[in-house]
């Protein structure tokens, strides 16, 4: 489905389009966007990963020249403070078409789980499939970083309902599957981890069922999901009404 944006400030302001909601735990407020729709906000989200993934020496995983344009990201979440500095993110791809569009899947090239994996994203990929990349959160310095966290874990499903897909789908450290799972994420059986992007690290694949992650989720993430769908849901009402009251402005114009 297309995204509808609604402007935040004076209405029509193209650099300032998103769709938003308050993660009620952390303060912050998440902005919602297509790179094309808000490119200077693209811009910071895009500064932050970088700086986070130096920070951890997995640069290489970004692959910042290849998605700097935006144009394989769908959609990217951008969370920002009160001083308007840009604290977390992740961007979005899909909904895939093809099994070999899943980036994800190139960290089990050649290794035990390939088969299994592939054999997953056929069975879902006529439902959408919307995979997450580029997950950060700010090293150091802020408030409420966990609370943060387990946001940033439900816009993977924010996500894939957005972009009208029935799954997401993850690839992350096995350290952070728990964090996932609160959202519910459940790690892909029979797929064993893999040394991705490098020996440090135990790369496990996650996949979310729309249909089902409120009632696999926690009590409290699940409460989180349906409060921000609903505020996501308002925006789009409001963006619907002012779309067509613009409509109904041009046409009187029109026969004017």
């Amino acid at each position: 489905m297309a995204v509808e944006t609604v402007a935040v400030g004076a209405f029509g302001a193209r650099d300032a389009e998103v769709l938003r909601f308050r993660d009620m735990h952390s303060g912050y407020v998440f902005h919602v966007a297509s790179p094309d729709a808000h490119p200077d906000l693209w811009q910071r989200y895009l500064r932050g990963a970088l700086g986070v993934y130096r920070h951890y020496e997995v640069e290489p995983a970004l692959e910042y020249e290849k998605v700097a344009d935006g144009r394989s990201t769908s959609l990217f979440f951008a969370a920002v403070d009160p001083a308007g500095e840009v604290v977390a993110g992740l961007r979005a791809q899909g909904p895939y078409l093809v099994e070999d569009e899943v980036h994800g899947l190139g960290a089990w090239s050649g290794r035990d789980g390939e088969a299994d994996l592939r054999a997953m994203i056929a069975e879902r990929i006529r439902e959408g499939i919307v995979e997450v990349k580029a997950v950060w959160v700010t090293c150091e310095g802020i408030a409420h970083r966990a609370q943060l966290g387990a946001a940033i874990s439900r816009c993977v499903v924010h996500a894939a309902w957005l972009l009208g897909a029935r799954f997401g789908f993850v690839t992350a450290a096995a350290h952070s599957a728990l964090l996932y799972e609160s959202s519910g994420g459940r790690i892909a059986v029979g797929v064993p981890a893999v040394p991705y992007p490098d020996d440090r690290y135990r790369t496990v694949p996650l996949w979310w069922d729309t249909h089902a992650c409120r009632t696999s989720a926690t009590k409290l993430q699940a409460s989180l999901l349906a409060l921000e769908r609903a505020a996501l849901g308002a925006w789009f009402t409001q963006a619907r009404r002012l779309s067509a009251a613009g409509d109904a402005r041009m046409g009187g114009l029109a026969q004017a």
